[in-house]
């Protein structure tokens, strides 16, 4: 069974930082695309970086050089750097897992996207 659980999520001041953790399970990590997205209340969930199988990243413009995303498949775990939050970057992020080990990576849509974490909120405060 897929899990995915969230943490690092927590509340910073504009300009700061903070590092999202998933750690993933019930199947073989490395060999699936990873994606992290947000979603702020009253706005359709977005996507903000992915990884691919073999390591190539993709990310939303907006977060472009700020944000990294990485992975460290001995520790199954999905990793997303923030620098330089801002405000309205508040949301909950959540990771989500491709539906199948032929993927891309790409979240510009949840298409490829088919299991998800509950979630971890991030505020940043202004």
């Amino acid at each position: 069974q897929v899990r995915l659980v969230e943490s690092g999520g927590g509340t910073v001041q504009a300009g700061g930082a903070l590092r999202l953790s998933c750690v993933a399970s019930g199947y073989s990590f490395s060999q699936y695309c990873m994606g992290w997205f947000r979603q702020s209340p009253g706005n359709p969930r977005e996507g903000v970086a992915g990884i691919s199988n073999d390591g190539s990243t993709r990310y939303a413009d907006s977060v472009k050089g700020r944000f990294t995303i990485s992975k460290d498949n001995a520790k199954n775990t999905l990793y997303l750097h923030m620098n330089s939050l801002k405000p309205e970057e508040t949301a909950m992020y959540y990771c989500a897992r491709s539906r199948f080990r032929w993927c891309q990576g790409s979240v510009r849509s949840e298409v490829e996207f088919g299991y998800w974490g509950q979630g971890t909120q991030v505020t940043v405060s202004s």
